[in-house]
């Protein structure tokens, strides 16, 4: 499916401003260009626009097949266009007969679930002037993908939450670097569900969450380069092996890592 996708570097011409690149379908994150000054508004909601004109934006896992963008340049001229998502088949899997431990977490977990949720939302709601999510992204680890964007398990009849990051699996203790640049909004060593979690702010409300670490080198509040080591690759939290798990959010929509990036190097 997604070797079939096309990707867009739209030119627009009733618009010689405006620019889009980036895959059009769910899960794929939109970085446009446009005149500087111009407004911008996705389905009634306004874009973030840098002064040069850039800005970035992306549709979730079940995104409709379409989206209107609006343009207003600073000269009064306004643009419409009707975005096609792309609609993406997703791998379901069914598994019964788990012991309910497996299912649902065990009792006396609910406040320190609710602490880790609250300080995920609050790492991933913090927005910078930075525009590193412009820039090449590089992969975070390297190794065999081994979990894909929108899958889904369905444990006992009961439907979990979807898979929203990228896993690649490694040798224990490979470090783990920084996508791209930014700024550390959440570094943590010990959640139930992620083990050790680092969370980046990338600017315009794009953030990349990596998890299951089993080390985290770097604190909350701490400006990371790209390709810097921010832990090391582990099993941590809830994880079958070792492995990274990586995801990238724009404000509150979940993107898929596999098409903001170049494919997997073979070494």
């Amino acid at each position: 499916m997604l070797a079939a996708m096309l990707f867009l570097a739209i030119a627009c011409p009733a618009h010689a401003g405006l620019r889009l690149d980036g895959q059009m379908t769910q899960g794929g994150m939109i970085i446009g260009h446009a005149d500087p000054g111009a407004a911008v508004v996705l389905d009634g909601q306004p874009v973030r626009v840098a002064p040069d004109g850039r800005f970035v934006f992306g549709f979730g896992r079940d995104a409709p097949p379409s989206a209107v963008l609006q343009v207003s340049s600073p000269d009064g001229q306004t643009e419409q266009r009707i975005l096609a998502i792309a609609q993406r088949r997703w791998d379901i899997q069914r598994i019964d007969g788990l012991p309910p431990s497996k299912v649902t977490p065990p009792p006396g977990l609910a406040e320190r679930l609710k602490r880790e949720r609250a300080a995920i939302g609050a790492a991933r709601r913090h927005v910078s002037d930075a525009m590193f999510w412009a820039e090449t992204l590089v992969w975070p680890s390297r190794g065999r993908i081994s979990g894909v964007y929108g899958s889904q398990r369905i444990l006992n009849g009961v439907p979990k939450q979807p898979h929203y990051g990228v896993d690649v699996a490694g040798p224990k203790g490979s470090p783990v670097s920084a996508p791209t640049a930014g700024i550390v909004t959440l570094a943590e060593s010990d959640f139930y569900y992620e083990g050790g979690i680092v969370i980046i702010d990338h600017g315009y409300g794009v953030s990349s969450t990596l998890i299951h670490m089993e080390r985290v080198d770097v604190k909350t509040g701490e400006s990371v380069g790209q390709g810097q080591r921010i832990g090391l690759l582990g099993a941590a939290g809830r994880a079958s092996g070792p492995h990274l798990d990586w995801r990238i959010n724009w404000n509150g929509v979940r993107l898929d890592p596999a098409l903001a990036i170049s494919p997997m190097p073979d070494n």
